[in-house]
């Protein structure tokens, strides 16, 4: 199997989600990606639970 293809099986979910969950997913991947980047060992699970509580109201 190619990496293209376990790219696709990797994604797959995420590309064929409902919209509602594409938002919570790309809010919360772009607060990790915010705390990698500073190197931050802060904990995330208070920020995503907040991401999906605004997301659902």
């Amino acid at each position: 199997m190619s990496q293209e293809a376990n790219i696709d099986d990797v994604q797959e979910p995420i590309t064929s989600a409902p919209p509602e969950v594409r938002q919570i997913i790309e809010r919360v991947w772009k607060e990790e990606k915010g705390r990698l980047d500073k190197k931050s060992n802060s904990h995330i699970n208070d920020n995503i639970l907040k991401i999906i509580k605004e997301e659902v109201r």
